[in-house]
């Protein structure tokens, strides 16, 4: 479960990308996240919860991260991602 029970827990879901778009993490509503880099997909996945506005990571390989948002971007570890904006 993605941990955003309750009404402080930043909405994370989605895509986030770093600016030269090499990097891209989908931060799926299962709790579940798959991050890309350059053409390499699945290059870390793992579970992720929320909590206000912190993200605990936990690979599926067994190592742990974490992340923050903070005005609209993610700050993971030493990546910045942003939000990519959803296609209508």
């Amino acid at each position: 479960m993605a941990g955003n029970t309750a009404q402080d827990d930043a909405d994370v879901v989605g895509m986030w990308v770093t600016a030269d778009g090499h990097i891209r993490q989908e931060l799926r509503a299962d709790g579940r996240y798959d991050e890309a880099r350059g053409d390499r997909r699945g290059a870390y996945t793992g579970r992720y919860t929320v909590t206000g506005r912190h993200i605990d990571y936990v690979d599926d390989s067994g190592f742990t991260a974490t992340g923050d948002i903070r005005d609209g971007v993610l700050y993971h570890e030493h990546l910045v991602l942003y939000r990519e904006d959803k296609q209508a």
